[in-house]
């Protein structure tokens, strides 16, 4: 009997506290992540055949090849559940690495319960304990982010594994920069909840500002590529504040326009052969269509 399992894994943007949720500094000081899930998603279509898997077949509705990676991760042990009828330990291993290697997670493995959802997330890292905070953004707040807040993707390679090692490495060596932005990005994730809660925002603005702030702290080289085209968008106020995202190792940038500002911003991103991802927030999270 042959068993079809589609998933689709939406991607989820990480507005604030990215980097502070990853060990040892979750476990050091504990991590705070605010982010929500777009409508874009990575598809797996996963067919079974007497409990022994037979095909694995992975798409993206990114413009990218299939190596990007989620902000939280992908819940690989929700998916081993999903397969759990497979009868080979061997091809459910072979699955779950060949999963994890496209989306190129290098972040801790979060809980099922965070990462199946949808929507708004704001999320507590204690060590290796997950909290989940109470978190409903204001429908007017969830309008204002959706007109204005636009999602990039360019062809900008930016060595992210280096990054990450760098930074690490700087971590463990009590490197004061990496600490003062990481603490940074973690306090700016709190505005940035509690902005988005009550309409305040010009506190989802500075949060935005602290954040980019706490990213040139730990490593400058995240941003240096984009501030040729950035600044000066900035400089003419199209650009209210601007941040890479933790898309596809650096490439993915998301961008607060001004009222007035959008269209200049876009024609910008157009000249440079950049592409502007449409989105919409998804709210159902991981989607399992079993056939």
């Amino acid at each position: 009997m042959v068993k079809i399992i589609q998933v689709k894994v939406p991607l989820k943007i990480d507005l604030a506290g990215s980097w502070t949720d990853i060990q040892p500094y979750a476990s050091d000081y504990g991590g705070e992540v605010v982010n929500f899930a777009i409508n874009v998603n990575i598809n797996c279509e996963i067919e079974v055949e007497n409990g022994n898997l037979k095909r694995v077949k992975y798409s993206t509705e990114m413009p990218i090849d299939l190596e990007l990676k989620t902000t939280d991760g992908v819940d690989f042990e929700f998916l081993t559940k999903i397969t759990e009828g497979i009868k080979s330990l061997e091809y459910l291993n072979k699955f779950t690495y060949e999963l994890e290697n496209l989306i190129k997670n290098t972040r801790n493995i979060h809980e099922p319960r965070i990462n199946s959802i949808g929507g708004f997330n704001h999320t507590l890292f204690l060590g290796k304990e997950i909290e989940p905070m109470p978190f409903e953004p204001m429908k007017s707040s969830k309008n204002w982010l959706k007109k204005h807040f636009i999602i990039i993707y360019s062809d900008i390679e930016n060595n992210p594994s280096e990054i990450h090692k760098d930074v690490w490495n700087r971590y463990e060596n009590n490197d004061e920069e990496v600490l003062k932005g990481l603490h940074c990005i973690r306090a700016a994730a709190r505005v940035m909840a509690n902005g988005l809660q009550k309409d305040r925002r010009e506190l989802v603005v500075n949060a935005l500002k602290e954040i980019s702030a706490g990213i040139d702290l730990i490593s400058p080289e995240i941003h240096r590529p984009f501030r040729d085209v950035m600044d000066p968008l900035v400089n003419n106020k199209s650009v209210i504040a601007w941040k890479a995202l933790g898309l596809d190792g650096g490439k993915t940038l998301g961008i607060l326009c001004s009222p007035n500002g959008k269209e200049t911003t876009l024609e910008r991103i157009e000249e440079m052969g950049w592409q502007n991802i449409e989105w919409d927030y998804n709210e159902h999270g991981i989607k399992v269509v079993k056939k």
